[in-house]
C-alpha cells in the first residue's frame, strides 16, 4: 500500500490546487529564463547575421552597438585590400521612429551594399532589394507585408521582402535599406538646418559617413591577424567577431542577467518556502494517524517516505503543468522567449532539490510524534 497515494486522493482538491498554485510560480521561474535566453538571442541577432569576422568601428569607441561610431564611407574600399579580406561591406545602424496604418511602430534600420556583407541573411518572402532607392526589407515582427508603403524621414519605402527572426537588442524588429538611403536618413540635415548651416558659412555637411565596416577573411587566416593590421589606422578600432559577440552580452545584456537571475532566485526560494509550509500542514493535518503508524510498528522510513513523497509529487507535478503553460503561451509575448532543453532539465533538478530540501520541516514534526498521541481523545 503506498501511503502517498492514499492520502493524495483523501485530499485530492486540496492537493490539485497546490499543484495549480505551484506550476504557475515555476512557469514564472521557467518564463524568466526564457526571456533571458531571448535576450541574448536578441542581442546577438545583429551581429550574427551578417556572417562576418572583422568589425572595423572608430577608434577608441567599442560600437556599433555599444557605443556610437562615424567612420568615413570611403574606408571600405581602403581596408578592402588589406591582406587576406575576401569581402567587406559598409554598414550603418540606427533607431527610428514612424507610424503606419494609424499606429506606432519602432524600428532598427539597417543600410548596407546590396552584394556585401551585411543583409539579411535569408529572405522569407517577396524579394530581396534591386534598386538603389526607396525599398527595404522588414522583418515579420513589424506587421508588414510586400507592398506596403512606410514612410521614413522624408521619404516613402515599398516593402518588396520580408525576414524573420531578426531584431535589435531591444526588441525592435529591423528593417534593411540601401546604404546611401539610411545615409540620408542618419545625417543628412533637415532643410531648415541645412539652409542655417549654409549661412553660418559652414557648407554642405557630407553624408558619406557609415557606422562599421565589416569583413570577410580568407578560410584560412586567423581574423585576429586582420584585425591588428586594421588597428595599426589610429582612427580606426577593430574587433573580431568573438569579441563583439563578448561585448554585447557583457554590456549590453548585463544588467538584465542580474536582475532576471535575482528574481528567478527569489522565486524558487518562494517556491521552497511554499512547498515547506504546505507539507508542513499536510503533516499536520495527519499527526494522529502519523502516531497510529508508530503505534502499530511502521519505521521510520515509511513516514519519511510517505512525507517526501507527496513533497515530490506536488514539484513534479507543478513543474510540469507549468511548463506546459509556457510552451503553450510563449509565442504571444512581447519579447522572445527560447526554451532550452537544457534549462528545463536544470531547473527540473533544481525544483526535486527544494522540494527535498522541503519536506524536511514536515519529516523532523512526524518524527517528533509521540504513538501514545493516537490513544488519546
Amino acid at each position: 500500500m503506498n501511503l502517498a497515494y492514499r492520502d493524495i486522493r483523501h485530499h485530492f482538491g486540496r492537493f490539485l490546487l497546490t499543484c495549480l498554485g505551484l506550476s504557475l510560480l515555476l512557469g514564472v521561474v521557467l518564463s524568466m529564463i526564457g526571456i533571458y535566453r531571448g535576450l541574448v538571442a536578441d542581442a546577438l541577432t545583429l551581429v550574427r547575421s551578417p556572417a562576418v569576422d572583422v568589425w572595423v568601428v572608430e577608434s577608441g569607441t567599442r560600437g556599433p552597438f555599444a557605443e556610437a561610431s562615424r567612420i568615413p564611407g570611403d574606408t571600405r574600399e581602403a581596408i578592402a585590400r588589406l591582406h587576406g579580406v575576401v569581402a567587406a561591406g559598409a554598414v550603418t545602424y540606427q533607431s527610428v521612429e514612424t507610424r503606419h496604418r494609424g499606429t506606432k511602430l519602432r524600428l532598427q534600420v539597417v543600410g548596407y551594399e546590396p552584394g556585401r556583407p551585411g543583409g539579411p541573411d535569408r529572405i522569407v518572402a517577396g524579394r530581396p532589394i534591386v534598386r538603389s532607392h526607396y525599398e527595404l526589407i522588414a522583418d515579420r515582427r513589424a506587421g508588414l507585408v510586400p507592398g506596403d508603403r512606410l514612410r521614413l524621414g522624408r521619404n516613402l519605402f515599398t516593402v518588396v521582402g520580408l525576414t524573420e527572426n531578426q531584431v535589435s537588442s531591444g526588441g525592435d524588429p529591423v528593417v534593411y535599406i540601401t546604404l546611401p538611403d539610411s545615409q540620408e536618413l542618419q545625417f543628412e540635415l533637415a532643410p531648415a538646418a541645412a539652409r542655417r548651416e549654409v549661412a553660418r558659412g559652414a557648407g554642405p555637411a557630407s553624408t558619406d559617413t557609415v557606422n562599421a565596416v565589416i569583413l570577410r577573411v580568407v578560410p584560412n587566416m586567423p581574423p585576429e591577424r586582420v584585425a591588428a593590421a586594421v588597428r595599426r589606422w589610429r582612427q580606426l578600432a577593430a574587433m573580431t567577431q568573438s569579441e563583439q559577440e563578448e561585448i554585447l552580452t557583457r554590456s549590453v545584456v548585463e544588467k538584465a542577467r542580474r536582475q532576471i537571475g535575482l528574481f528567478t532566485t527569489l522565486l524558487l526560494t518562494v517556491s521552497a518556502v511554499i512547498i515547506a509550509l504546505i507539507i508542513y500542514t499536510m503533516t499536520m493535518d495527519k499527526l494522529r494517524e502519523i502516531a497510529t503508524l508508530k503505534l502499530i510498528g511502521a519505521p521510520d522510513r515509511t513516514i519519511v517516505g510517505l512525507i517526501l513523497q507527496q513533497a515530490l509529487a506536488m514539484g513534479v507535478i507543478g513543474f510540469g503543468f507549468g511548463a506546459l503553460l509556457i510552451t503553450a503561451v510563449k509565442d504571444h509575448f512581447p519579447r522572445r522567449v527560447l526554451l532550452q532543453p537544457e534549462d528545463g532539465l536544470a531547473l527540473g533538478m533544481a525544483v526535486i532539490l527544494v522540494c527535498v530540501l522541503a519536506s524536511g520541516l514536515g519529516v523532523r514534526l512526524a518524527l517528533r510524534v509521540d504513538p501514545a498521541a493516537a490513544l488519546r481523545g
